[in-house]
């Protein structure tokens, strides 16, 4: 059963952010999560610990310490979390996963971004700004519509472990946040990644962001998350998050 690991119970929020940084389509929450815990240098604060994920062990640069695959970062001044996953999230354990997140969350009282791209396989549609939809549990809509983020143009289904944690805030009355941005079918896309951040990070979680270094190193970003991303889309797997238009399944 999964269950949460405090690792500094002396940090205190006032109704932080919380932004998803699990594997999708585009890898777009990963590399916002990514980038925000690099650019404010975000406090390890607890991790998941599940014994259904893979058995894995992680380990960051510049440190010798093993830690687990599944982490979630504080910045206690900007009321502000972040989770960083090295590892997919299998649907075999995804409703035991949200569960044990949901709880956490629901403890601080925090307000959940999740994440998903959405897929655009036009390269020629992907020279323009990514577009960005929101879609909301509880007051979340009050929210969306004060940081100007319009809902879904096409009705969808949101599958995955994102879509399983927005299913739990719907069934258990609490307010989080969706949101939905185009990206790269095929790659990661570190454009996507500043679409959110910038329209929908910045307003919502009151902080200023800097994604200049995400886009010059875009290049490089994309192919150091290629073969992660590929993993990904195999047909076997079916671990990443998304979002489809319901009519494909009509």
């Amino acid at each position: 059963m999964s269950h949460l690991v405090l690792h500094d119970d002396t940090l205190q929020f006032d109704r932080p952010v919380f932004v998803d940084g699990l594997p999708g389509l585009g890898l777009v929450g990963k590399l916002a999560a990514d980038h925000l815990i690099d650019a404010f240098e975000m406090t390890y604060f607890a991790s998941i610990e599940c014994p259904s994920l893979p058995p894995v062990a992680a380990y960051l640069g510049t440190e010798f310490d093993v830690v687990p695959p599944v982490r979630i970062y504080a910045d206690e001044q900007r009321d502000l979390l972040a989770l960083q996953s090295e590892t997919p999230v299998s649907p075999d354990i995804v409703a035991d996963f949200a569960g044990c997140l949901s709880g956490l969350l629901d403890d601080i009282d925090a307000l959940p971004m999740y994440v998903s791209g959405l897929g655009q396989g036009d390269p020629e549609n992907l020279d323009r700004e990514r577009a960005l939809y929101g879609v909301s549990t509880g007051d979340g809509d009050e929210i969306l519509r004060d940081s100007d983020i319009g809902p879904p143009v096409e009705t969808g289904v949101w599958s995955g472990p994102t879509g399983a944690l927005l299913n739990e805030a719907r069934t258990g009355g609490s307010t989080a946040l969706g949101l939905i941005v185009e990206s790269d079918v095929q790659f990661p896309d570190p454009e996507a990644a500043c679409v959110l951040l910038e329209r929908a990070v910045e307003p919502i979680a009151d902080v200023d962001i800097d994604v200049a270094s995400l886009r010059e190193h875009a290049a490089e970003i994309r192919a150091e998350k290629r073969a992660f991303a590929e993993q990904l889309s195999e047909p076997e797997q079916n671990e990443s998050s998304m979002v489809e238009p319901s009519y494909m399944y009509q």
